[in-house]
């Protein structure tokens, strides 16, 4: 049975993501824990995607984007983060509420309407939580940053969202994208956070 397209998209995705904010690539059981499904079940599809020349894996080893997988993770990242953005903006979404919204209609909007989405919203450069936002073309620049959890402060950059609990910790405690954290109010958050925030060093 031939692999569903919102399915190749999902896994691209998290293949992508996996790798944008830190150097070790992906293994199955990793993709299997993040999608939420058996191991056997990704090896099953990842073989497909193999055989559409999206990644390249040998067993037992890591996942691998290849340019076109790159380019069709790219598009669905532009989706995703488009519509977070404009959830945020202008529906009166929080930036904890927005993902799994995301998630689903990252399939369903057409190319025209996004297209008219990021003009509409004045052609943004990241979303909410800091990640950039991939132009049509594919490309995307990357701000630099690093944990916060090896950094003594700095300028927020980017905050992980996959933990709506953390966001909500987060927003309450002032960590935002573009705040300041200073030295001692990073000594102050929980380790969790830590590891979920990306500070540039400039702003310490």
């Amino acid at each position: 049975m031939p692999a569903q397209p919102t399915a190749i998209e999902d896994y691209v995705k998290v293949i992508y993501a996996h790798t944008e904010w830190q150097p070790d690539p992906i293994t199955t059981g990793a993709l299997a824990a993040r999608l939420g499904l058996a191991a056997s079940s990704v090896t099953e599809m990842v073989k497909k995607l193999v055989a559409q020349r999206l990644v390249v894996h040998e067993p037992y080893g890591a996942i691998e984007l290849t340019e076109d997988g790159l380019a069709l993770a790219l598009r669905v990242v532009r989706r995703h983060r488009l519509v977070e953005t404009w959830l945020v903006n202008d529906l009166g979404y929080g930036w904890d509420e927005v993902h799994d919204e995301a998630e689903v209609l990252e399939h369903a909007i057409s190319d025209r309407l996004l297209d008219a989405l990021d003009a509409l919203l004045g052609h943004p450069a990241r979303d909410p939580h800091g990640d950039p936002i991939p132009a049509a073309d594919g490309s995307m620049p990357k701000p630099a940053g690093v944990l916060l959890s090896d950094a003594p402060g700095g300028v927020v950059v980017r905050v992980s969202d996959r933990d709506p609990l953390l966001l909500k910790y987060l927003a309450a405690e002032g960590v935002v994208v573009d705040a300041v954290v200073t030295p001692q109010q990073r000594d102050q958050l929980a380790p969790e956070a830590l590891a979920s925030v990306w500070v540039g060093l400039q702003g310490a």
